[in-house]
């Protein structure tokens, strides 16, 4: 289906919504102002933004009992929701300068969130120990993103940069009963600013070290009487590059955005609400080279290590570095009776990226990965709340369209390049369920339950050329055929949900809940069908042609998750201290381990992505979260010192890990991307100056030790390391402010992902060497161990306007 179909369908079920609502007298309680709304009318937190920006102070801290969340889907008090969940305001993300949704995860309990090796705006995405790295289609993410409660089923276009946003949500632990599929780690929602009843126009200008310009505008007004709202906000976000390609001499690690999304809002009376929005992005970034930090390993051996990280010599550029991407949503709420409301949410995204890769990071053709993405989804939910009182509850019906296509050569030297082609569709419907009844004023109990139906068709076609495949502008044909798979398998999956509250008074919540989340199983679309062994054993394997070891070689069975948590909400001291505490175990099983490696099929060397379900793991922790006033009228009337941090533990182990030799090697392998340690801690000062404020605040976060793979790879494993930022925000009145933000202050180097391509120990890691005492490549002739690397010092200033 095409996109317009797509959104006639969706407003179709709106009308059908709709109908009934025009009828209704215009009392009662309509969307804006009811206890459980959406992304257009999804907050009592929706006050202006000045009165936010005051409120929350230097360190950003605010009332738990005041926040207001919907990680149930229905709104609800941060103090009051029996799950982890950290919310930041849109005035609080401005006001710490951070600039995309990674920056997030330095403040927030174990959570990493961070940008794709090789890309600019693919996103990799761990909560609690689980996620996945790997941006190909066919895999499935394991932490889901959603924008404005409309899930995106990829990767690519993930990185949401911060603007025009009301709030984000970040939800650890399993979301499967509400979520549903690939919310197995946890969720995080993106949630754009509502529009006002009244005329408004914002500025935001940046400008900072390398070359940092961003500017930001939006603008809103009701029409008539009000029954109809427009809104527009667009974003130019623009940045000189970390450090520069040597070979090419193009600029690393820029940023080169345009964006813009606009919002209808239709509130004909109180029973009825519509909200109508689209969004546009472009990026063209110049393509992100990695460090290599190894030097070449074949003869005449001259290039040695750079001594900027951000620099490279990768000599690719073939298809030009561009993503663009676009979706839009269609939010029907209406509210036939005091006790119902029923919703519709129409869904349609796309993006289509063209990345270089230059794996090897050198100017030669050694590990070059030319790659195209392309992406669409529709997806359409309903639901229908009640609310008794006592006793509220949520049914829904979930479907999902979606389409994913990657396209990729691997050149390898003497000219040999294999293509990749795959594409992956997947149909997703799904029933769901949640009730809370409350026992007693302070006794309340919730269960739910969501069953999925998951349909995956794979096609994977895989040749090998001299010179580059046709799909990158190359003439010849293939000289040899190691893949040509289609297949389609069903899945289904009931995942429920339980937990029990206690409030002995308002301020504080005891609970504990169980909760299960699952990760849709599917075909690996890097596979290479010659390299499958006679699995079934009937003396037939790949290579010979044999379709059931190829099936089996290439396919993987979903993951499962069953999380155990209880935890612990307060308000203390007169609402001076809002405490969150939260301890887990989660039982994860039949792990997806994606692989891949450099191997030669049929005298031919190539790469072969191999994933299975080889692992078993069981991750415990302990979670906190605390903010504070902890002095007030310190030096003057109305100032005030505060307090926010935030603490994780994970005890993050494989109990099981099958490798390719058929031992259980789990005592030699870690969960990638998962820190024992991390913690952040923001101190804060804020004092009146004439007619409004200068907010200042420090904040230090840390993370321990992190391995990029389950094996340890000495080199790209990031030690322990920690960032200093800070701020100060002179509010100069309720219409204008200046913030200058200084980010990574100290100016620390560290590795978020890298790519590994040489010869190690199955056990230890280490890697191997022959009888000159060289590194072996596994992949290429110069061998990849190459590094990307986090965000340097930056500096800047903004000036906010609003009218």
């Amino acid at each position: 289906m095409k996109a317009r179909a797509y959104l006639q369908l969706g407003a179709a079920v709106a009308a059908l919504l709709a109908a009934p609502a025009f009828a209704q007298s215009s009392g009662g309680t309509g969307a804006p102002g009811a206890q459980d709304v959406n992304p257009a009318s999804e907050s009592t937190q929706a006050q202006s933004d000045n009165n936010v920006a005051t409120e929350e102070g230097a360190a950003g801290e605010r009332n738990v009992a005041d926040i207001v969340v919907t990680a149930r889907r229905r709104e609800e008090s941060l103090l009051d929701v029996p799950i982890a969940v950290s919310a930041f305001t849109g005035a609080q993300l401005e006001a710490q300068g951070f600039l995309d949704i990674t920056d997030i995860a330095n403040v927030t309990p174990s959570v990493t969130l961070e940008v794709s090796r090789g890309t600019n705006n693919t996103l990799t995405a761990f909560i609690r120990g689980v996620g996945q790295q790997d941006p190909v289609a066919g895999f499935e993410g394991g932490v889901g993103i959603y924008l404005d409660d409309v899930y995106l089923n990829r990767p690519q276009a993930a990185v949401l940069d911060i603007y025009d946003v009301e709030r984000i949500e970040v939800l650890r632990g399993p979301q499967g009963t509400l979520y549903g599929r690939n919310t197995i780690g946890g969720a995080v929602k993106y949630v754009t600013r509502r529009l006002g009843d009244e005329p408004t126009a914002r500025v935001r200008a940046s400008y900072g070290t390398y070359d940092q310009a961003d500017l930001v505008v939006s603008a809103s007004t009701p029409i008539g009487d009000g029954t109809v709202k427009v809104g527009v906000a667009g974003a130019r976000l623009s940045r000189g590059g970390f450090g520069d390609n040597l070979t090419t001499g193009r600029e690393n690690y820029n940023r080169d955005i345009w964006a813009a999304r606009g919002t209808l809002q239709i509130e004909p009376s109180d029973e009825f609400f519509l909200r109508l929005s689209g969004d546009y992005t472009k990026d063209e970034s110049e393509p992100r080279g990695g460090h290599r930090i190894i030097p070449d390993l074949a003869a005449p051996f001259q290039f040695p290590v750079l001594d900027d990280v951000f620099d490279s010599r990768g000599g690719l550029l073939d298809p030009r570095q561009e993503v663009e991407a676009y979706g839009g949503s269609l939010f029907a709420e209406m509210k036939p009776a005091d006790w119902l409301i029923v919703r519709s949410i129409t869904g349609y995204r796309k993006d289509d990226s063209a990345t270089p890769i230059d794996f090897d990071a050198l100017p030669a053709v050694d590990v070059d990965v030319p790659a195209f993405y392309n992406n669409e989804q529709f997806s359409q939910e309903l639901q229908a709340l009640v609310d008794f009182g006592g006793f509220n509850g949520l049914v829904g019906f979930y479907y999902l369209d979606a389409r994913a296509r990657t396209v990729f050569d691997v050149r390898l030297p003497n000219r040999l390049t294999a293509l990749t082609s795959g594409n992956v569709k997947t149909d997703t419907y799904a029933v769901f369920g949640d009730f809370t009844y409350d026992l007693s004023p302070q006794f309340s109990v919730s269960v739910g339950g969501r069953y999925t139906w998951d349909t995956r068709t794979s096609q994977v076609v895989r040749n090998v050329y001299l010179g580059p495949s046709p799909a990158f502008g190359g003439t010849t044909a293939p000289i040899v055929r190691q893949t040509d798979f289609r297949g389609s398998a069903d899945f289904s999956e009931f995942t429920p949900r339980a937990s029990v509250n206690f409030k002995p008074t308002p301020d504080h919540n005891f609970y504990a809940s169980y909760s299960q989340g699952f990760k849709g199983g599917g075909f690996d679309p890097r596979g290479v069908g010659t390299a499958a062994p006679d699995l079934n054993r009937n003396g037939r394997n790949g290579a010979q042609g044999d379709r059931a070891d190829i099936f089996e070689f290439l396919s993987f069975d979903p993951e499962r998750v069953d999380a155990y948590e209880v935890g612990y909400k307060a308000s203390l001291l007169d609402r001076r201290v809002n405490l969150a505490l939260a301890a887990f175990q989660s039982d994860y099983t039949n792990v997806q381990v994606p692989g891949s490696v450099g191997q030669t099929v049929n005298g031919v060397q190539t790469f072969v992505g191999i994933t299975t379900n080889a692992g078993k793991a069981r991750i415990r922790g302990f979670e906190a979260e605390v903010s504070a006033t902890l002095f007030e009228d310190v030096a003057g009337a109305g100032d005030r010192v505060t307090f926010a941090g935030s603490f994780s533990y994970l005890d993050a182990e494989y109990r099981r890990f099958i490798d390719a030799r058929g031992i259980d090697v789990a005592n030699r392998r870690r969960i990638q991307n998962t820190p024992e340690f991390t913690f952040s801690e923001t101190l804060g000062y804020s004092v009146p100056v004439g007619a409004g404020s200068v907010d200042a605040s420090v904040t230090l976060s840390y993370r321990s030790f992190t391995q990029q793979f389950e094996l340890r790879t000495p080199g790209l494993d990031q030690p322990a390391f920690g960032l200093l930022d800070a701020n100060v925000v002179w509010n100069i009145d309720d219409r204008f402010s200046l913030g200058v933000h200084g980010r990574n202050l100290l100016d620390k180097e560290y590795i978020v992902s890298g790519y590994n391509f040489l010869a190690q120990n199955p056990d230890t890691g280490d890697f191997l060497r022959n009888a000159q005492g060289r590194l072996i490549p596994t992949l290429g002739a110069e061998g990849v161990l190459t590094a990307y690397y986090g965000n340097p010092r930056q500096v800047f200033a903004t000036l906010t306007a609003k009218f």
